[in-house]
């Protein structure tokens, strides 16, 4: 299941359209279309060259999540608890740990496709689900993979992934808790810098 991860990270941009003039779902069709062709035709991503699937990410990917806010969605409650430096701080940390999570998957793809399901926006409306459909190569069933987007000055943004109706981020919820229940605010922090720390290390 690990390579769905490298079909909810890669929102890159096509070539000569701004963020701020793509709808929801033209987004999400064109960027992972591209970013799907970018893997297939990479052979070091593909033999799990970790430092360039890193970079492939960090480049195309962050500018086109909302991480602040799904740091919120994935903390919970206890968010409001926090101060203002460490909601900056835990958003940094869960940002690394999803990059680090979609870089791994991207060497992990292989030649699965994607159905784009019929997609309706309202006007005014500031936030949107795009709903997709990852088929195997095997028969395997098909997976239901949808993205909810929100409306920012620089278009739209990712905040959430569901896969088969299960959201990625709220799914750190219950850990994110259980954790600041006993050790705080601080021992949440803590535990994603160990981790990513770690990550680091083994990737060197």
């Amino acid at each position: 299941m690990k390579w769905l991860f490298a079909l909810l990270s890669p929102l890159v941009l096509a070539a000569g359209v701004s963020a701020a003039e793509l709808s929801p779902d033209e987004l999400v069709k064109s960027v992972t279309e591209e970013v799907l062709t970018i893997v297939r035709n990479d052979k070091d991503i593909q033999s799990g060259n970790a430092r360039k699937a890193v970079a492939l990410v960090e480049v195309k990917v962050l500018p086109h999540f909302n991480f602040m806010r799904m740091t919120q969605l994935a903390v919970g409650r206890e968010w409001r608890n926090a101060s203002a430096t460490q909601q900056k701080v835990l958003s940094e940390e869960f940002k690394t740990l999803l990059v680090r999570t979609y870089s791994k998957a991207l060497t992990e793809y292989r030649n699965q496709s994607i159905e784009y399901k019929p997609f309706a926006l309202k006007a005014g409306e500031t936030e949107a689900r795009v709903r997709t459909l990852v088929k195997q190569a095997s028969s395997a069933k098909p997976i239901e993979l949808d993205y909810s987007l929100e409306l920012q000055s620089s278009g739209w943004k990712v905040f959430d992934i569901e896969v088969a109706g299960v959201s990625l981020v709220t799914n750190y919820r219950d850990s994110f808790g259980a954790e600041i229940r006993n050790n705080g605010i601080d021992g949440l922090i803590k535990v994603l810098q160990t981790k990513n720390n770690g990550a680091a290390a083994d990737k060197k």
